[in-house]
């Protein structure tokens, strides 16, 4: 027979259980949180010391802060020892108050008074005008590890203005968001090559921007296998199995439509079909990348379709939404939302064709490819690096067609980019 006393006993510790799992379930802390110092913090640290008595350039962006969400720029700047001359911005300006998309032109900082000049327009490289007189350029970007994304390119071709000016080029350091394993998709083709393919490297190459910097700086990638003088500032307490949530670090959103660090995970699995504007990945909805929708299809067939090929890591249920711009605008349009289980495990980039094999078996009639403008053909292409995809692709609609080149690359990339890595 159980007495009061036991009973009480009993009671207290299951309402302090529960009272346990109720923190858990609300907390807005990681459970799991890592330390983690990106370049600027440990560069903090140090008082700056290498920088002192240079003159710099900075380019960078709403992303470069440190762990309590201080600018790089106003960091610096507000340093005595260092002169801030120039500011190089990115796509999105250094603030962040620019479309994606948007030509920028030479303006000024309305915060510290520096000029600015914009790398994403006619001018996406330095000349030596603009260089002249500096010492080093500091990079401090937080990228999203995805080829098409622009930064990189702005900073592989800001390395090469350094290296043909003989000025040092210093990366803070910044986690990859799908940590430091994950490596997928075709190296660029030589007529691929542009500002949303600059190097030929990987879809998903798996390197933070440092390592990645050391990559195309040694491995002869720059203009005319020139190198610059280049110094990498490292994290404190990353490591390649820590995904961007792991780190315990504030996500500064790296272009509108990357709000969070997954959308960086979803932005691999659907931006190259996103290139063709014939179906709606969610940008212009609440769930930019997250989704593949379109007025024709049937969401519940779609998602039992792919659900049906058990892609690991990855499940899809069906939606239905309006988009208040982009494609689709004002119409409802029906289809799948992914759910990754396990990011390592799912080929992520693969994710896209999957579903337009899918789309093809339920509506072969509706060909993304002929529906969209020619113009928007080349685009798929460059952002993919490869125009070969496509090519095979569309003979059968058939992922099974790519998979090899799709995946070749992966052993040997990784063979060559192991030897400029900073973490384990």
């Amino acid at each position: 027979m159980i007495n009061n006393n036991t009973l009480r006993t009993y009671s207290g510790t299951v309402c302090f259980l529960l009272l346990i799992c109720v923190q858990i379930l609300f907390s807005t802390k990681p459970i799991l949180a890592q330390k983690v110092d990106t370049g600027i913090d440990v560069l903090q640290k140090t008082n700056y010391s290498i920088l002192k008595g240079k003159k710099i350039g900075i380019i960078t962006n709403p992303t470069g802060v440190n762990k309590n969400l201080e600018s790089t720029i106003d960091l610096l700047h507000s340093c005595n020892d260092i002169e801030v001359k120039v500011l190089f911005s990115p796509e999105h300006g250094i603030r962040g108050d620019h479309a994606a998309g948007e030509k920028v032109a030479t303006y000024t900082d309305k915060k510290t008074g520096i000029q600015v000049y914009s790398l994403y327009g006619k001018q996406k490289k330095p000349n030596a005008k603009m260089l002249k007189g500096l010492d080093a350029i500091v990079y401090d970007i937080q990228d999203i590890g995805v080829r098409s994304y622009t930064y990189i390119s702005s900073m592989g071709l800001l390395m090469e203005a350094c290296a043909e000016n003989d000025v040092e080029f210093i990366v803070l350091d910044r986690p990859n968001p799908f940590g430091g394993i994950k490596i997928e998709g075709p190296l660029v083709e030589p007529s691929q090559i542009s500002f949303v393919s600059q190097f030929p490297i990987p879809y998903v190459y798996g390197l933070t921007c440092g390592e990645l910097a050391k990559y195309l700086n040694e491995e002869g990638l720059l203009k005319d296998s020139k190198k610059c003088k280049l110094q990498v500032i490292a994290m404190d307490g990353w490591n390649r199995s820590l995904t961007f949530q792991e780190t315990g670090l504030p996500w500064v959103p790296t272009s509108p439509h990357i709000p969070n660090s997954m959308s960086a995970i979803y932005y691999a699995a659907s931006g190259i079909l996103g290139e063709l504007y014939t179906i709606s990945i969610g940008v212009g909805y609440t769930q930019p990348f997250e989704l593949f929708a379109a007025e024709w299809i049937n969401a519940d067939d779609l998602s039992e379709n792919l659900n049906n090929l058990d892609i690991p890591g990855v499940l899809f249920r069906p939606v239905h939404y309006k988009p208040y711009y982009s494609v689709g605008k004002g119409i409802m349009l029906h289809g799948v939302q992914l759910h990754f289980t396990d990011i390592q495990k799912t080929p992520i980039s693969l994710i896209q064709f999957y579903v337009m094999q899918e789309c093809h078996i339920l509506n072969p009639t509706k060909n993304p490819f002929e529906m969209c403008q020619a113009s928007r053909l080349s685009m798929f292409d460059k952002v993919c690096g490869s125009k070969e995809i496509r090519m095979r692709f569309t003979e059968n609609f058939l992922v099974k067609d790519i998979e090899e080149l799709w995946s070749a690359p992966k052993e040997s990339f990784l063979g060559t980019s192991k030897k400029y890595w900073l973490y384990e």
